[in-house]
């Protein structure tokens, strides 16, 4: 181990410095370079925080997943039971939901904006919660979120997690593949060169559309030109983002000894295509390429599904789930149920074993697993299954709220905020937070 560095008379700064310019003098406070480098303590090295939403759009059957009693001396249920040998590390809640939002499996993009009235008429989604944490965080990695999904690459466009501020649905990356290249891949420098170019040619485009939007503007009426207003911001935004594109377009991307990975084509593979994604966002944390990941795992698009034991189900993923007390129909969701926490387990395990400044990749990582859906077979939107692991929380517990009356899911979203090192009380429907997993 190398020895400290020993402070000599010209390696410190005295406290009698002075800044000099335009004929004055200014005394300097005391800093902590004016102090004999023995004698500084060390500076901590702090490791990032981090958020994962896992968001299966077809839920779990409830029967299954609720526990009983509540507190840290809850029973689990069947499902929860393939969770026993980790339950120190994750908290259980019921009684969560979002006020106003229903609309079936519409909900689904809902899930992380909580916004009412879901695809009703004139209905506009809002912004989602990695988004919103975003905006709000200093950028420090290539990604400032990655959005992903596991679904018909069809239907990307259609289904997500992530809405920008306006409502604007990102469509999640459905290829593994190409998130791993995303990540570790370095273009050629021509391919580099290229791609700069088309950000500077799109940097163009806004600059010339933000001028020509302005000009219009002095000729509309009020309303319109708060619209117009809402609008120029967005394109801002979009302005900024090209720019931080363009600037980590030059850095070197980190290596790994990771080969890269084969997208599965065979559908009925949902579970292996799952593990594969799953298996990114763990990628994503250890390279520091982002600390904010989405994951919508489209259980309503699946086909028929091979199940662990290499049985295929008789019917699709969302026909199990409209299973009408059909004992058959229930006998595969169990087991397609169980393969999701089975999965979810190993995520944990892995999350676990990777050690981080003297903590585990885990303790500083949130991993919410969670459903738009409450009873798939009724389109029930109440009483959501909701399950938080990780992220040096206070876990091994089973927070209940009344199922009559649900908490708003939003309640633990600002508690997540607050964790990311966002500063706020308010995130779309909440009325409080959910601070006692909070380490005290």
């Amino acid at each position: 181990m190398n020895g400290p560095h020993i402070s000599t008379a010209s390696s410190r700064l005295p406290r009698r410095a002075f800044l000099r310019g335009m004929g004055v003098s200014l005394a300097l406070p005391a800093l902590e370079c004016m102090r004999p480098v023995l004698v500084r303590a060390a500076t901590p090295v702090v490791a990032p925080r981090r958020m994962l939403v896992i968001v299966n759009n077809l839920g779990l059957l409830p029967k299954y997943f609720a526990p009983t009693g509540t507190g840290r001396d809850y029973k689990p249920s069947p499902y929860l039971e393939l969770l026993s040998d980790v339950r120190d590390e994750f908290t259980v809640f019921s009684g969560l939901s979002h006020p106003g939002v229903d609309g079936a499996h519409s909900t689904d993009n809902c899930f992380l904006t909580a916004a009412p009235g879901a695809f009703k008429f004139g209905f506009r989604n809002t912004v989602s919660l990695d988004q919103f944490a975003a905006e709000q965080l200093p950028q420090s990695t290539r990604f400032r979120t990655l959005n992903l999904g596991v679904t018909r690459p069809s239907e990307a466009a259609k289904r997500s997690l992530s809405f920008t501020r306006d409502g604007v649905l990102l469509p999640p990356e459905t290829s593994p593949a190409n998130v791993f290249r995303k990540m570790f891949v370095q273009g050629a420098p021509g391919d580099v060169q290229r791609q700069l170019d088309r950000l500077r040619r799109r940097g163009s485009i806004l600059d010339t559309l933000n001028l020509e939007a302005r000009r219009f503007n002095r000729t509309l009426p009020a309303a319109d030109r708060e619209r117009l207003d809402q609008y120029l911001t967005s394109v801002r935004e979009v302005e900024q983002r090209l720019l931080t594109a363009g600037e980590w377009e030059q850095r070197p991307k980190p290596q790994t000894n990771r080969s890269p990975p084969a997208d599965i084509g065979d559908n009925k593979r949902f579970f292996d295509q799952l593990r594969l994604m799953l298996d990114m966002t763990q990628l994503a944390f250890e390279s520091d390429s982002t600390r904010i990941i989405t994951l919508i795992v489209d259980s309503f698009r699946a086909p028929v599904l091979r199940l662990p034991n290499q049985e295929e189900t008789t019917t699709t993923y969302h026909n199990l789930s409209h299973h009408g007390q059909n004992e058959e129909k229930l006998r595969q969701l169990k087991a397609a149920d169980r393969e999701h926490l089975i999965q979810l387990r190993k995520l944990i395990d892995d999350f676990a074993a990777k050690p981080e400044n003297g903590q585990r990749l885990l303790d500083n990582t949130m991993v919410l697993y969670g459903s738009n859906l409450g009873d798939a077979n009724i389109h029930d939107t109440t009483n959501l299954p909701i399950l938080l692991a990780g992220g040096g929380f206070r876990h091994g517990q089973h927070l209940a709220f009344s199922r009559e009356r649900n908490q708003p899911l939003c309640n633990l979203f600002v508690t997540m905020l607050q964790n990311l090192g966002v500063e706020t009380d308010t995130f779309a429907s909440n009325t409080g937070n959910l601070n006692e997993i909070t380490v005290k």
